[in-house]
């Protein structure tokens, strides 16, 4: 267990750096004599058209948001799946600490954005913004601290952030829909049916899903559901468990998990962040960034995050419905509270959801997201880099 917990962590941290440099990057293109080029890369159209039957145009960055997005979601689902039947959320006692403090984690910090937008119906659209987690940036900082943080601890921010990741998609499917088109929504049952029918027969073959998944993710883009929800919908029918035609024990889960990882942790999430995070800063100013939405997001995340996981997982201990995990200590779990105020993928996605890729609000809520994930960064490392461990845990 501690040899795939290293691995995934070496793979997330990395990750993290990538996306760290990527998103610097796109902040200097966009306020450089690079900053048309940006913008014209970014809103490059491109077509998909087959005939009169489909016709789908996009620029570029809804393309990477609609469409290589719906992978990222994809893998989430598969790791959602995973840890749910035979891994380290598979049992009560194991869900129970996670699930409490990832619910507290969401409430505050929307409970905060909705203090500083209130009655500004537009600007609520936001409110979901700070409630979620960035699993690279998160576990990337703690591989950081190599032995001073212990596996648990580790264990149970991978558990919380996959609680989130279930949070934001369940908020995206309720909350983020537009006008719905009931004859793509058929359509899109029709695939999920045949999706179903390949699970109940243990298909392994992982083409068959592919190729019915592409099409239910043009029947949800077209449906008004976001496209992205199709990623999850696919990863869940694929069997985690099957027997394939030469009677050998198989993975299909796992091994489409194993594959893809790589393409969304080095490529796919870089290119979100980079179409994503260029934020013009030449017109920012201090009454800018003081306004509802950019505080909502800025307190929301770094204090929202951290009080919420921290006050619901205090709570989960003193009533006795979960336990800590083991070799931890109060100030290590007060550090990880502190770390999933950093938002950073999901939350950029979500952004884009709630204003539509629009610049209404100057770009502060965008450069909100960048702050407070970089104070919950920066605190977070601090705190657990000078927390005290157990001496018997060492």
């Amino acid at each position: 267990m501690k040899i795939l917990v290293k691995k995934f962590m070496k793979s997330e941290s990395t990750s993290g750096l990538i996306l760290i440099f990527v998103t610097i990057f796109a902040l200097i293109l966009r306020n450089s004599d690079f900053s048309g080029f940006y913008t014209t890369f970014l809103h490059t159209p491109i077509t998909f058209k087959v005939g009169d039957i489909l016709d789908i145009d996009k620029p570029l960055i809804l393309w990477i948001n609609d469409g290589l997005m719906a992978i990222f979601f994809l893998l989430i689902g598969l790791e959602i799946k995973r840890e749910l039947l035979a891994g380290h959320l598979s049992s009560a006692s194991k869900i129970a600490l996670p699930a409490i403090a990832a619910l507290g984690g969401m409430v505050v910090p929307a409970t905060i954005f909705i203090m500083f937008n209130y009655g500004d119906d537009f600007a609520l659209r936001g409110w979901a913004i700070p409630t979620a987690t960035d699993i690279a940036f998160a576990l990337g900082i703690l591989s950081l601290l190599g032995k001073r943080v212990p596996v648990s601890l580790k264990i149970f921010l991978m558990a919380l952030a996959i609680f989130d990741d279930l949070g934001a998609i369940l908020i995206i499917a309720i909350f983020y829909t537009s006008d719905l088109s009931f004859h793509a929504i058929s359509l899109a049952a029709i695939c999920i049916l045949f999706l179903v029918i390949f699970n109940r027969f243990h298909v392994t073959k992982l083409g068959f899903y592919a190729i019915v998944g592409f099409l239910l993710w043009i029947f949800v883009l077209k449906s008004g559901v976001h496209a992205t929800l199709a990623g999850i919908i696919v990863a869940f029918t694929i069997p985690l468990n099957a027997i394939n035609e030469k009677r050998k024990r198989v993975s299909p889960a796992k091994s489409l998990e194993h594959h893809i990882h790589y393409w969304v942790a080095f490529y796919i999430l870089p290119l979100f962040a980079f179409v994503n995070a260029g934020i013009d800063l030449s017109d920012m100013s201090f009454s800018k960034i003081s306004t509802g939405v950019s505080m909502g997001v800025i307190l929301g995340l770094f204090i929202g995050k951290q009080v919420g996981v921290f006050l619901f997982t205090y709570l989960a201990v003193k009533y006795k419905l979960a336990s800590l995990p083991k070799c931890t200590t109060w100030m290590q779990i007060y550090g990880v509270a502190v770390l999933t105020g950093i938002g950073f993928t999901m939350s950029l996605f979500i952004n884009s959801l709630a204003y539509n890729e629009t610049d209404v609000f100057f770009y502060t809520d965008k450069l909100g997201i960048l702050i407070g994930s970089f104070l919950s960064g920066v605190i977070g490392y601090l705190i657990l880099r000078f927390a005290k461990t157990k001496k018997l845990c060492r």
